[in-house]
């Protein structure tokens, strides 16, 4: 019941997250709730998420990944490996569901990690072929 609480607790501090955010891109799929993640890469270097759901129990679960992912490089993101879970102690305490839901939002960021470093190795491609074409 202590793990409930404190779930419940970090839902409530979790940021609110724009309407505008709550796309199809952003959902995590395989939830029986509905959740959504964005990430944000910063000038820093590193990636800053928000995340919402409807239910405040697994908006806790969220938050505990964007607690814990926000923060990190993109390699470190990526490199965390599923386990984790476990070590957290929540797998004892949750239902099949809703271990199965935290397992694909942490999967879904990673994957969206993926998607942010694909794109800055593309920009940083075309900056670089573009200098080269002008000098």
């Amino acid at each position: 019941m202590a793990r409930y609480k404190q779930l419940l607790f970090y839902a409530a501090k979790l940021p609110p997250m724009a309407a505008e955010q709550h796309k199809p891109e952003n959902k995590v799929e395989g939830c029986v709730s509905q959740v959504w993640v964005v990430p944000e890469l910063r000038d820093d270097g590193k990636i800053y998420w928000t995340a919402d759901s409807d239910s405040q129990l697994t908006k806790g679960l969220a938050a505990l990944l964007v607690l814990g992912l926000s923060g990190c490089t993109p390699a470190e993101v990526v490199s965390v490996q599923p386990g984790f879970i476990e070590m957290l102690g929540l797998k004892q305490s949750l239902t099949p569901s809703r271990n199965n839901g935290f397992l694909n939002m942490f999967l879904k960021m990673q994957k969206l990690t993926l998607g942010l470093l694909v794109s800055v190795i593309f920009v940083t491609a075309c900056i670089i072929g573009f200098r080269s074409v002008i000098s």
